[in-house]
């Protein structure tokens, strides 16, 4: 680990092992940014499905949070994370790679999607949160800020190649075949993340070894936090929205604005170029207005934005449109970047994966609502309503977090004698108590 005095424009990429996690990040982002356009690519073009079956299918990638999303983070506190994200990357491969095959054998079916979505998603909750949950072991509670925002900065760079790739890749050799690309990707990252040498302790088991206990205290800390209730709260009406919209939007511009794959793609790397900005700037945001504020500003101000796009139609005014999808992506990565620095300084290292696994489990868990009440709207109002409606939707996901004020969000504590040192060494500032909320 890098002293937090090591001068350097660099900073933790610096660090030897943050620069392995980084590149696993990269190549592993990458895999999944072709998923987000080739597999529902896959269902219209190859398989020509409705709305709804869309939906079903996105509904089906991100049902995990909802079904293993509690036990998820107590099994991950008992083990090594980055053992769960070497293994869970592998697997993630090895299901993706079953697409083009069965396509080749001439058996794909809208029920194989749905059953590679449904593994696909599940592996995921478990990457994402030893992901989360491994950052603060390896770069230190004092860098969480820079760790977050550099990773977002990494993702971003990855949500523009990932579609500009994916888009000719589609057009070239099909949907199920890109998928390959999607596969060696993950498969590179976990074999980047077996090479990280920094290992963490061992997790010591608990006094009482269920499953149940270990839940319950990870939903007793979590709920009982005034501040992360509020940022759940908020992420969940985000998420919920954000999927019907994103639902909807490969359909409305593949069949009513007549974009082909490469256009498709090209547009949502625009998409990236905003999340690469927004992690570029994070930092100072955060700094300048405080992470608290940052969590219900950045969507109050970037989401209105999104619905330039139901206003479209085929020529330029679609290329105008996605000036909003990108001021979505800024929005999100600011936001994102402050509030897991925000949740993961706030949670002692023995509760981090319970932490992100049942905040994932609430503001995740209606994203497969969102799925299928997208793909629905979408068969009885149309593309172009629903997307007015998660515009809406995301834009009022700010009110849940308006009240957390104060120009920090958090100070640091580590002078402070009585702190036990297996917490955090943060803490809240001028937030509001329990009782003014």
């Amino acid at each position: 680990m890098i002293p937090v005095s090591t001068p350097s424009r660099l900073g933790l990429l610096r660090d030897p092992d943050f620069g392995r996690l980084s590149a696993a990040t990269a190549l592993g982002q990458l895999g999944d940014r072709i998923i987000f356009l080739a597999l529902p690519l896959v269902a219209i073009t190859a398989l020509n499905t409705d709305e709804f079956q869309v939906g079903l299918l996105t509904a089906m990638t991100t049902a995990g949070s909802l079904l293993i999303g509690l036990p998820a983070g107590a099994w991950v506190d008992r083990m090594r994370k980055r053992s769960v994200m070497i293994s869970t990357d592998l697997v993630r491969a090895l299901i993706l790679l079953t697409i083009p095959m069965v396509w080749w054998a001439g058996s794909l079916t809208i029920w194989w999607l749905y059953a590679v979505a449904l593994a696909h998603g599940l592996l995921t909750v478990f990457f994402d949160v030893a992901h989360v949950s491994y950052l603060p072991h390896l770069v230190g509670r004092d860098r969480l800020v820079e760790g977050n925002s550099k990773l977002s900065a990494i993702r971003s760079v990855t949500s523009i190649s990932g579609p500009a790739m994916a888009g000719p890749l589609v057009g070239w050799a099909g949907a199920p075949a890109a998928l390959l690309a999607s596969a060696a990707g993950m498969a590179a990252s976990g074999l980047l993340a077996l090479s990280i040498r920094t290992r963490e302790r061992k997790p010591e088991p608990s006094g009482d070894p269920g499953m149940l206990r270990d839940i319950k205290e990870g939903l007793k800390f979590v709920l009982g936090s005034p501040v992360l209730r509020a940022i759940m709260l908020g992420d969940a009406i985000f998420n919920l929205f954000l999927v019907m919209y994103q639902t909807m939007l490969l359909f409305f511009l593949e069949r009513e604005i007549g974009l082909q794959s490469f256009g498709i793609g090209l547009l949502l790397s625009g998409m990236g170029c905003g999340a690469l900005l927004g992690a570029l700037v994070a930092t100072t945001v955060s700094k300048r207005v405080g992470q608290g504020p940052v969590i219900w500003l950045a969507p109050l101000v970037t989401c209105p934005l999104t619905a330039l796009m139901p206003l479209a139609r085929p020529g330029w005014s679609v290329y105008v449109a996605a000036v909003g999808l990108a001021a979505l992506s800024l929005g999100g990565v600011v936001r994102v970047v402050a509030q897991s620095s925000f949740q993961q300084a706030l949670t002692p290292d023995r509760l981090l994966g319970r932490m992100s696994a049942t905040s994932r489990f609430v503001s995740w868990g209606g994203i497969p609502l969102g799925g299928l009440l997208g793909g629905a709207s979408g068969s009885v109002l149309g593309a172009a309503p629903t997307l007015w409606i998660g515009a809406t939707g995301m834009t009022l996901s700010f009110l849940p977090n308006f009240r957390i004020r104060g120009r920090d969000g958090c100070r640091d504590d580590r002078d402070d004698d009585r702190q036990r040192p297996s917490e955090s060494p943060l803490r809240l500032k001028d937030l509001p108590s329990e009782g003014n909320r």
